[in-house]
């Protein structure tokens, strides 16, 4: 996804080194109000089971690629979801849902919940209300 684009309330902090002749620390990105930022158009959620449409902007990417960090929205619906291959760690802005694992255990979530999900954990989530995450995603090496 193109993090360049501008957009409301994200601002790029330019990182300035302390120490004459050394280089510049990398631009950190500053998000004003992650639950009311701006987000690019909704587009249909493909493991979507009642037609959902997601929204997400990325906000850093690690330079190996393997750790992503941004800002998701989905609205109200129900949808199955897998983590292979890589962890996620979300903190819920705005909204509720509901997700169950496939033990069968059921997590309610609202604003302010922080919920990790392991590599390899399956399950559904039923969304109540619009949905807005802050999340952080590590994606496992092949063969690691």
């Amino acid at each position: 996804m193109d993090t360049t684009a501008p957009v409301s309330g994200v601002s790029p902090v330019c990182g300035v080194s302390p120490h004459s002749g050394e280089a510049a620390v990398p631009a950190v990105t500053f998000l004003t109000d992650a639950a009311t930022a701006d987000l690019p158009p909704a587009r249909p959620k493909p493991t979507s089971t009642t037609g959902q449409q997601e929204t997400n902007r990325t906000l850093w990417e690690s330079p190996d690629g393997l750790v992503e960090v941004g800002v998701w929205e989905c609205d109200p619906g129900h949808f199955t979801a897998t983590r292979d291959g890589y962890d996620e760690v979300c903190q819920v802005l705005t909204g509720s849902a509901t997700v169950h694992t496939d033990g069968g255990e059921s997590v309610e979530l609202r604003p302010s919940s922080t919920l990790t999900m392991p590599a390899g954990w399956h399950g559904t989530w039923q969304v109540h209300e619009t949905l807005r995450k802050v999340y952080v995603v590590r994606t496992h090496r092949a063969g690691a």
